[in-house]
């Protein structure tokens, strides 16, 4: 809000929502395995898909009389004794967040935590640096679509978001890609091959997610994605050269588990958000000794073991 020719940030603390959360819900499958993230989110968005799954957050204002305001410091004592391994900013674009975060994150990182972003990747290179200074680890990325779907559904240049991937990456944070494939929108083949051409040139090892759309908000008149529509981009991803893909949102899919790009052995078995087995040692495929690229160490569930 702009007071008298000052800028004030109307959701600093605000919480819409607090939860503990597995690591794999962001999802970061290469990130910590395993592992459990207070998870927060606000109100607002900075996009306007149609298609949004929290839009009850998102889609809603803040409330200047009536906030949820939690102070950084309990929230990283708090994430302490529950057990958490780190902290994620999520739910609805955590941008908006960009004050709390810095003084989140400065905090968490002061009690051992890891910090991460659930994002669409649309803020300033000077915001992504100042994330990366105050002790963000690690951002999800939705890409949604190419070019012209991404204005007219998110009134957004895609292009941004391409840049903040590269970036994101030269800084040294860990990087995970989501595409949800909408049927209508970003799910032909045009799309998928960008997508995943352009991912292959900033980094093949990037793990990229094709994430199956269930209807909601506005898009309720849309079927959900078909599973062999998200399998062919999985396959197209394969053939281009990317070495880690998956699927999202089917719980129990072949193509959520993680497999060597060498010999194929399978190397962490998922259900859902739930790690059942990892067969990684020291960062390396046992088979055939391929480096595999995720950032440990890998938690597997004893609760159905």
């Amino acid at each position: 809000m702009n007071v008298k020719g000052r800028l004030y940030t109307a959701v600093y603390g605000d919480l819409s929502s607090v939860s503990i959360n597995p690591i794999e819900k962001k999802p970061f499958f290469h990130y910590k395995p395993g592992s459990l993230a207070l998870t927060i989110g606000s109100w607002g968005c900075n996009f306007t898909c149609p298609w949004c799954q929290n839009h009850e957050i998102s889609k809603t204002p803040p409330s200047l009389n009536d906030g949820n305001y939690v102070d950084p410091g309990t929230l990283v004592e708090r994430a302490v004794e529950e057990g958490c391994d780190g902290t994620s900013v999520s739910f609805n674009e955590p941008t908006l967040q960009l004050e709390y975060s810095l003084d989140l994150f400065h905090l968490a990182k002061k009690r051992g935590l890891y910090n991460t972003y659930v994002s669409n990747g649309y803020m300033t290179p000077e915001a992504l640096k100042t994330l990366k200074d105050a002790g963000l680890d690690a951002v999800k990325i939705d890409l949604k679509g190419r070019g012209e779907a991404v204005r007219k559904y998110c009134g957004a240049d895609v292009e941004k978001v391409w840049r903040n991937i590269g970036l994101a990456r030269d800084l040294g944070l860990h990087v995970e890609v989501v595409s949800l494939l909408i049927p209508g929108v970003n799910d032909d083949q045009t799309t998928v091959e960008e997508v995943c051409l352009r991912l292959r040139e900033l980094d093949e090892e990037v793990p990229l997610h094709f994430t199956r759309f269930h209807p909601d908000y506005r898009m309720t008149d849309r079927p959900s994605t078909p599973v062999k529509t998200l399998e062919r981009a999985v396959e197209t991803a394969y053939r281009h050269g990317l070495k880690y893909v998956y699927v999202g949102n089917i719980p129990g899919h072949r193509y959520e588990n993680t497999y060597c790009p060498e010999c194929g052995s399978l190397l962490i078995a998922r259900l859902g958000f739930t790690v059942l087995k990892n067969k990684v040692v020291e960062d390396r495929c046992p088979r055939c000794g391929c480096r595999i690229p995720i950032i440990g160490p890998v938690k597997v569930s004893t609760a159905l073991w």
